[in-house]
């Protein structure tokens, strides 16, 4: 839905309401957004004056209503990203974010209804009809100061607002203000959900601008201690020589800064990548020493030692699949592309490299974001172009190479199934990613020749 098709749904929202005798008003995000020169694509509208029941009937008469959060007090319009709320009072019964007594009060004022909102950025109001600004909180004021600031006391509430802190101080720039550090500081993850969690570690990932800033946010607010895989960069030492931008966690911080100036807009890839350079060094801390022959901090094997410490910190985040499988392998891998450049590697290898990391595109992108956090030192782009061509080269950029001998074409040549097709099928996989066969015909010629043995001769006697 675009903003204009959106803005005229609003619009006829506050008209219904207004008929009704109450108010609606544009609050949230897309208000912030708004002031800030943005093109909001959806829209929250609190309804003032004006009971649930009766709002939800005069909204039916003009449109298609989807009602899975109306126990929340939330009426969507089918079809359309504009979500309609009855100001609601929320009394806080217990630990996580379903312990709230809900109150749905149509009465309440605007500034009432605006408390239970997490920063002033968010509790600014609009009227849709007429343009007015209603401000009870002066978030406009914290818009212009670039402050982050929490509404009021209900803020400690829920836990997930810390997280949201971070990354709200990453996408718009923020400051955030002493006294909402201390409020954070004195909070409590309580045990959120981790798909709570993901969303807002993703929206850091993919909308952060400044992605430095929302981390620097967590460690100011104490919350690196509740991710000690981040905990431990801090202060892990590197070698100044190589990496003059300081420890670890100021490393790590440069190459997301890198990063999120070159997402490609694909948020699926991007979340992937985001979180792959976010864990590239997670295993330094458990291997950096001070080498008395070299005379410098080495950090042998840390791309190896990096694979746990990500599973640890992703599995407490989700359990999808996809990232739990696909981010390890660019975090054991990331320093691999430099080392293929720098010998040359046989296209044997460059298919091996892609079997392991599924897309050499993304390890490119890893590679990159570590070579570009050690600043004031230049991005290398040589080494990196080179294996793109290479990859792009052997069709294998974005994607691991498929089998060309698979299983039924084995049966066909009259082999059982069994465990030792599955081992015929391995040593087949690894001849082709070095190139013993490029088709089929080939493939299953070499097969024959090397595994298969020929079909006895009937004796004619």
């Amino acid at each position: 839905m675009d903003t204009a098709s959106g803005m005229e749904a609003v619009r006829e929202v506050a008209q219904i309401v207004k008929a009704a005798g109450g108010r609606a008003l544009l609050v949230g995000g897309c208000v912030r957004d708004s002031i800030l020169g943005g093109d909001p694509k959806d829209f929250d509208v609190e309804c003032f004056g004006i009971a649930p029941a009766g709002l939800k009937a005069a909204l039916a008469k003009k449109f298609d209503l989807d009602l899975v959060g109306v126990s929340f007090g939330v009426i969507k319009l089918a079809h359309l990203d504009v979500d309609v709320a009855i100001p609601r009072r929320e009394t806080k019964l217990g630990l996580g974010h379903r312990a709230f007594e809900m109150e749905y009060d149509p009465t309440l004022t605007v500034r009432d209804a605006s408390a239970r909102r997490d920063f002033t950025v968010n509790a600014i109001y609009s009227d849709p009809l007429t343009g007015e600004i209603v401000d009870p909180w002066n978030g406009r004021a914290d818009l212009e100061r670039r402050t982050l600031r929490h509404v009021s006391d209900h803020f400690c509430e829920d836990p997930l607002r810390v997280l949201r802190g971070m990354q709200f101080v990453a996408r718009f720039d923020l400051d955030p203000a002493t006294e909402t550090i201390e409020v954070c500081r004195a909070m409590t993850p309580e045990g959120l959900a981790s798909e709570r969690l993901l969303g807002e570690w993703s929206k850091l990932i993919l909308k952060g601008v400044k992605i430095s800033k929302g981390l620097e946010f967590l460690r100011a607010v104490g919350w690196t201690k509740y991710y000690p895989e981040l905990e431990r960069l801090i202060g892990c030492k590197q070698d100044p020589q190589w990496h003059p931008e300081g420890d670890v966690w100021n490393h790590t911080l440069c190459c997301l800064d890198a990063f999120a100036a070159s997402r490609i807009g694909d948020d699926a890839e991007d979340l992937l990548v985001g979180l792959a350079v976010l864990c590239h060094d997670f295993g330094k801390p458990d291997c950096t020493f001070f080498d008395p022959v070299k005379k410098r901090i080495r950090s042998l094997g840390h791309d190896e030692r990096g694979v746990e410490p990500t599973l640890s910190f992703l599995s407490r985040l989700t359990n999808e699949e996809r990232l739990l499988k696909e981010i390890p392998p660019l975090v054991r891998l990331h320093m691999r592309p430099f080392a293929m450049w720098k010998d040359k590697s046989s296209d044997g290898a460059i298919r091996r490299l892609a079997a392991k990391v599924v897309r050499i595109d993304r390890l490119l992108r890893v590679a990159a974001a570590d070579d570009a956090g050690r600043p004031p030192f230049p991005s290398e782009p040589e080494p990196l172009k080179w294996l793109a061509e290479q990859a792009k080269r052997l069709a294998v950029e974005d994607s691991a190479p498929k089998p060309i001998v698979r299983g039924r074409d084995l049966i066909a040549q009259g082999m059982k199934p069994g465990p030792e097709m599955g081992k015929i099928l391995a040593a087949l996989y690894d001849a082709q990613l070095d190139g013993a066969f490029p088709d089929l015909d080939s493939g299953l010629k070499y097969a024959k020749l090397k595994f298969l043995s020929p079909t006895p001769t009937p004796n004619s006697n």
